[in-house]
């Protein structure tokens, strides 16, 4: 267990009870003398900051639910979602049928509550200065700017421009018009969020990067904040926002985009990831792990791939997530949810083992055995009709049938009806901990991983190509992540647009269930395609069905769920309430 979550559980069992151990001061009656009077108690502070982190594992509905890529239960938020269900007069944000948008348990309030203890700490660490060592104090001010910048990261991505606060409010001393802030700018919130992380690479305070046993692994890195300041360049170059007029529509206010197109923007973007490969990549601190079954394993935390991670405890602060996703029935009993449940397009995306699209004639896709020959990754990440399934925690193997087999029926047979069992004829196994029995609560103790190696390669290969054209580097880039799967290098004299073509098509397949696609889907400004078109599954039959002698079918059909996209679904409402309590906020475009 490190550092960060020795001293967080323990500040937890602190407040529950009245013991004081060593010290003369009882941490259980902190007043704000008592506070920042040493590291250990600041420290206790900026722990509960890190644990205000969101824990993406810990619900049954994540952001992949949003996109053409999975086809989820019909009770979750993003069934209303993908119906054009989007209301500002809601404030609330579980999954459970909520319209608030694709918040995916990142919300205004609760952003904002973090943000605002971050400013707490900054200023009372500073105002404290003298009762902490130089060492310490750069590294936590590091630590608490590089949380304010995340924190504000993860909610510009989803509303545009935000309020920019730095400083604590004091009802005490402002008055009530000076308590009231207004949006900043989309451009302003890009310059706050990046200079901010500029710095803490500049200032060189943190650790680059932290493996597995480092007493502090769990907090900020260098890593961290450069990769996170390249990709937010990168979200804001893309063309939903690096336009004349942003996609969520006509923006005077300027929150919802540039408002105007600007080429640097991608240079700067393939600037700062090619700064990251340069100095903490290429087999420095970062470089990618050779396994893609097991980068999420809890016994491979903080492998060579992992940037930026959310730390969690199996039990104490544990993740449930593999009592969501997976195959509903194991060896004949049932253990999860099903809500993970790729979709066709997605499937399709996986290339072929000698590293061709299966729309290549040359491929040697057969869609009548669409399941032999394909790469590595479907192998490991998907699970298919006929697929052979054994995690560590299981007895012994099992073998996965979706097909609709009327002679030995299968309880993961798709039905396209309401139950558990999922209508595409597919489950995943990527990120599922392999030791966790699934049902069984917050038993694991694998980390969500927010950024990793390979994204930094695929965003250095997009940002370059869209500023050069598809050079050496490019090439160098994104075939270091198709030779860890197996896959041959790229053909040489691709065109810039079909370069891009094979970078968002390598974006898909590498990153997908690791709630990338619905950004990507969004900044690319593709959203208003692919979401208004219905999703697919794979139905399996026999062409003679009393006795399984005929041959299997593979037929691809439709699941006529809903598909409503519209404009403004670019970006998520402001809340209403939000706007309520401080007249200063403007609303985004269409709501």
């Amino acid at each position: 267990m490190t550092r960060i979550l020795r001293l967080l559980i323990i500040g937890i069992l602190l407040l529950s009870c009245n013991k004081q151990f060593l010290e003369n001061t009882d941490k259980t009656k902190l007043t704000d003398a008592t506070q920042w009077s040493t590291e250990g108690n600041a420290d206790l502070f900026l722990n509960d900051i890190y644990n205000t982190l969101p824990n993406y594992w810990n619900q049954p509905e994540n952001l992949d639910n949003f996109t053409d890529d999975n086809d989820a239960g019909f009770y979750y938020t993003s069934y209303n979602w993908k119906q054009g269900i989007i209301s500002p007069a809601s404030n609330d944000y579980t999954v459970w049928g909520g319209i608030t948008g694709s918040g995916d348990l990142t919300n205004w309030p609760a952003i904002f509550i973090s943000i605002r203890k971050c400013n707490t700490f900054l200023a009372n660490v500073k105002a404290n200065a003298s009762n902490f060592s130089p060492a310490w104090f750069n590294k936590r001010i590091d630590e608490a700017r590089f949380l304010r910048a995340f924190f504000y990261s993860e909610l510009w991505m989803h509303i545009g421009g935000l309020p920019i606060i730095t400083a604590p409010a004091d009802r005490r001393t402002m008055d009530s018009a000076g308590l009231y802030t207004p949006r900043n700018t989309f451009a302003e919130t890009v310059t706050f969020i990046t200079t901010q992380l500029d710095s803490v690479v500049k200032g060189g305070y943190l650790a680059v990067k932290y493996n597995h046993g480092d007493a502090d692994a769990g907090r900020a890195t260098l890593g961290a904040a450069l990769a996170l300041k390249g990709w937010v360049e990168l979200y804001a170059a893309s063309p939903a926002f690096n336009a004349g007029q942003p996609a969520a529509g006509a923006d005077p206010q300027q929150v919802a985009g540039y408002n105007n197109y600007d080429a640097k923007r991608w240079a700067t973007a393939a600037a700062t990831f090619k700064q990251f490969i340069d100095q903490y990549g290429s087999n420095k601190s970062y470089e990618l792990f050779p396994n893609t079954a097991a980068i999420w394993y809890e016994a491979n935390e903080y492998n060579s791939e992992v940037v930026w991670d959310r730390q969690v405890v199996a039990n104490t602060m544990g993740s449930s997530f593999e009592q969501y996703g997976g195959p509903v029935w194991i060896n004949g009993s049932y253990y999860t949810w099903g809500n993970y449940c790729p979709t066709q397009e997605l499937v399709d995306q996986f290339f072929m083992a000698n590293g061709k699209p299966i729309t290549d004639p040359a491929s040697g896709y057969n869609p009548q055995q669409p399941y032999v020959g394909r790469e590595k990754r479907f192998y490991d990440w998907i699970v298919y009709d006929g697929a052979p399934y054994k995690m560590d925690w299981m007895d012994k193997a099992d073998t996965i049938y979706t097909r609709i087999d009327k002679v030995h029926p299968s309880k993961n047979q798709i039905d396209f009806g309401t139950d558990d069992v999922g209508n595409t004829a597919y489950y995943f196994k990527k990120r599922l901990n392999p030791l966790v029995r699934p049902g069984g609560g917050a038993v694991s103790g694998a980390n969500f991983i927010y950024y990793r190696y390979a994204e930094v390669l695929l965003g250095y290969a997009e940002a370059q190509n869209e500023s050069a054209g598809p050079d050496a580097s490019v090439y160098n880039a994104i075939n270091q992540v198709r030779k860890r799967s197996g896959l041959p290098d790229l053909a040489p004299g691709l065109s810039k647009s079909e370069m891009q073509a094979a970078i968002y098509q390598e974006r898909r397949v590498e990153l997908c269930f690791e709630k990338k696609r619905f950004y990507d889907i969004i900044r690319l400004k593709t959203a208003n395609t692919v979401m208004n078109a219905d999703k697919h599954a794979m139905k399996i039959t026999n062409t003679s069905p009393v006795d399984n002698a005929g041959v299997w079918k593979y037929e691809i059909v439709p699941l006529n769920h809903p598909h409503v996209f519209t404009q403004k679904m670019y970006l998520n409402p402001v809340p209403q309430d939000v706007i309520d309590r401080n007249p200063k906020i403007v609303q985004n475009p269409g709501y």
